[in-house]
């Protein structure tokens, strides 16, 4: 067993380069493949395309935001929503325009960063989410 009380490393920082806009991030486990972070995205800001070798689940706590996949499929998620992407599933995820938004990532495996979000991606994906 292994236990980890709090945030591992250093203090909250800002996100890596594989975002758009501005995301912090606190790490609260790193071990055997599994990386467990708490990330708060500003208004707008969204991670690039991506995928997880083993998958990844995100806790929403607060605020508002989206997660979206490369085939089309577009969900605004909110405080208390739980989302998971299979091993190998191409997406993004981020806040809303006008809302923060606050969750635990659960990231299983080794990520494969790829091209940012567009402007014009991102604000088509808001289309007609209530």
């Amino acid at each position: 067993m292994e236990f980890q009380r709090g945030r591992v490393g250093t203090p909250t920082a800002p996100g890596p380069d594989t975002i758009t806009g501005q995301m912090f991030l606190d790490p609260t486990l790193m071990t055997d493949g599994v990386g467990i972070n708490s990330v708060v995205f500003t208004p707008g800001a969204r991670t690039y395309w991506h995928s997880h070798t083993g998958g990844q689940i995100f806790f929403i706590t607060h605020g508002r935001g989206m997660v979206a996949t490369k085939h089309g499929d577009c969900r605004a998620v909110e405080a208390g929503d739980v989302v998971y992407a299979p091993p190998g599933e191409i997406h993004w995820h981020g806040a809303s325009p006008d809302s923060y938004v606050v969750y635990s990532a659960v990231s299983l495996g080794a990520s494969e960063w790829l091209d940012p979000v567009t402007d014009e991606d991102y604000h088509k994906s808001w289309e007609g989410q209530s």
